[in-house]
């Protein structure tokens, strides 16, 4: 049931988000230009909208977030109990686990910054 109200929630929020695209291009722009702003996307200037822009509401854009919504139904973390071993991405590309990265005993120290 979860999963499919996040398809319709994410299915809706594609198809309104495309129209708007495609009816007031210039006011879209500016919008997803200030979402980029807000996480910083805009700041390497290698990296411009023309590269990234155009994917908002695609159908690539739709799988890769319902994707994602779906991966974290499943993790869930509670005090007390172990960590979900959630999937990573390693620089070189890689798909790996959280828990990978534990070595013997030693206590796991996860950073989390900006890739800007």
């Amino acid at each position: 049931l979860q999963k499919i109200l996040i398809l319709l929630q994410v299915t809706l929020s594609v198809v309104v988000g495309k129209t708007l695209m495609i009816l007031f291009p210039n006011a879209m722009k500016r919008y997803i230009l200030k979402m980029g702003e807000k996480s910083r996307m805009n700041r390497n200037p290698k990296f411009s909208y023309e590269n990234w822009g155009p994917t908002f509401f695609s159908f690539k854009y739709l799988q890769f977030v319902l994707k994602v919504k779906w991966k974290r139904l499943e993790d869930e973390a509670y005090e007390g109990q172990p960590a979900p071993n959630t999937p990573v991405v390693t620089l070189g590309g890689e798909v790996s686990h959280v828990l990978d990265f534990m070595k013997d005993n030693r206590p796991l120290i996860l950073n989390f910054g900006s890739c800007t």
